[in-house]
């Protein structure tokens, strides 16, 4: 609450334009029907008006909505996408699959990118981040202790927050990138009191991850840690690293926070031919599957929403008819088997070699740029590694959840911020630069105030 009562002070009367990119954030606390589908949800329809009130700002404003080099990177998915929707199945499944990869890498981030004025409004939606983890790792650890969490293993303890079963990684994704974010913040070169709040954050999140049993989301966290440890300096990643560990045992060995449990599940990740668990097996096969598809398919792919029409002929008999949900306030449903639980092999299958191409080329500009004002920011000791840590560990984070996950789901959009906040940095963050527009936008408002 502080932070958005800060956003309203700062500069004055001038309101920080980011706040309806808050308010997405704020809408994915809110608990989701029992009965919801996993679909999107309220805040995919906020993030909707965002992108039409950065687009009425552009107007009134007459600002280029983008610089070339941010334009060719944002825009490079559309190529894969139009040819994939034009091959959809379907008519209607092809524009409901553009709507939503539009929405995710293209819309909603070039919205948060033209939105953010400078670090004082990234910092702040990196803060909303940390808030929201915190609320949704609060929900899922009560979860856990008083087993009115998801379904596991027969007892009703996963921690899932207010995303309910129908979303199982929800409340993953929110944690490990709010994780991401608060050790980002703690390494920084802010003042003594923010990096110690930010790290108090961080271990206290640590608690809830491991209760999601998320296994994608543990690894993603984990080398994305080690790698924001690395870029930071040796002498920090030290020290930081033997602060987590141990904080790790205290809570693993020392409270036996879900031991056996917890050991049983990590050790699952490697058992693949060794007695691996139905979900194991479900996911090796459906990663088949979506190989086998591509390669019928290799250009285009079978297009957008096209997996599950396709699945099951390219499936093998291993694999089961659905995910059985319930717990934390929904009843049991068969979830059936829609993606192959890899964004890569998605969009591979879905949109060959040209949709991955592009899309992968995108995130590689967005990661590239995003190291060269990294370095540039450590080389001029400038007030701004915190925020190159942000960007680029959300990125690195998420193109290794996406070798274990994909889009769906409410949650979704959160992935989308993520992606505005990574391409603000990389195109416009680094040494605060502004186009000639933004210079005489920010001197009408210093003249209005």
């Amino acid at each position: 609450m502080s932070l958005v009562l800060m956003a309203f002070t700062r500069r004055g009367t001038v309101l920080t334009p980011v706040l309806p990119v808050v308010a997405v954030l704020a809408l994915l606390a809110l608990p989701l029907a029992p009965s919801g589908e996993g679909g999107p949800g309220p805040a995919d329809a906020v993030s909707g008006c965002v992108v039409l009130y950065c687009a009425v700002r552009l107007v009134r404003d007459r600002r280029r909505p983008l610089s070339p080099s941010a334009a060719v990177v944002l825009g490079l998915p559309v190529v894969g996408l139009t040819l994939a929707a034009l091959g959809a199945y379907t008519p209607g499944a092809g524009l409901a699959g553009l709507s939503r990869y539009l929405q995710v890498f293209v819309l909603v981030p070039a919205a948060v990118l033209l939105l953010i004025r400078d670090r004082g409004d990234f910092r702040l939606l990196a803060w909303s981040f940390v808030g929201l983890a915190l609320w949704q790792g609060s929900v899922g650890v009560h979860q856990y202790v008083t087993r009115t969490g998801a379904s596991y293993q027969g007892e009703q303890i996963r921690a899932v927050g207010t995303f309910g079963p129908q979303d199982v990684m929800g409340m993953a994704t929110v944690v490990g990138i709010g994780l991401v974010c608060a050790l980002a913040l703690a390494l920084g070169r802010t003042s003594p009191r923010q990096r110690g709040a930010a790290f108090a954050c961080a271990l206290a999140l640590l608690l809830p991850l491991a209760l999601s049993f998320s296994r994608g989301a543990w690894i993603a966290t984990a080398l994305t840690c080690g790698v924001q440890l690395a870029l930071a300096g040796m002498r920090r990643a030290l020290k930081v690293g033997a602060a987590v560990a141990a904080a790790g045992v205290v809570l693993v060995g020392g409270f036996g926070v879900g031991t056996a449990m917890l050991q049983q599940r990590v050790d699952s990740i490697t058992r693949v031919t060794d007695a691996p668990d139905q979900s194991v097996v479900d996911r090796y096969t459906m990663w088949a599957a979506a190989t086998d598809i591509w390669r019928d398919h290799p250009l285009t792919g079978v297009g957008l929403k096209g997996f599950p029409e396709y699945r099951d002929a390219y499936a093998s008999p291993t694999l089961s008819s659905g995910s059985d949900t319930e717990g934390a306030g929904a009843a049991y449903r068969r979830q059936p088997l829609l993606s192959p639980h890899c964004m890569y092999l998605l969009v591979l299958s879905e949109q060959g070699l040209i949709g991955l191409l592009a899309l992968a080329g995108s995130w590689l500009a967005l990661l590239v740029c995003g190291l060269r004002a990294l370095v540039r920011t450590r080389a001029s000791g400038a007030h701004g590694l915190d925020c190159a840590l942000i960007a680029c560990g959300l990125l690195v984070w998420l193109l290794v959840d996406f070798v274990y996950a994909d889009i769906g789901g409410p949650s979704t959009v959160l992935t989308a911020v993520c992606f505005g906040l990574v391409a603000w940095w990389a195109l416009a963050g680094d040494g605060e630069a502004v186009t000639p527009a933004q210079v005489r936008v920010r001197a009408e408002e210093a003249v209005a105030r």
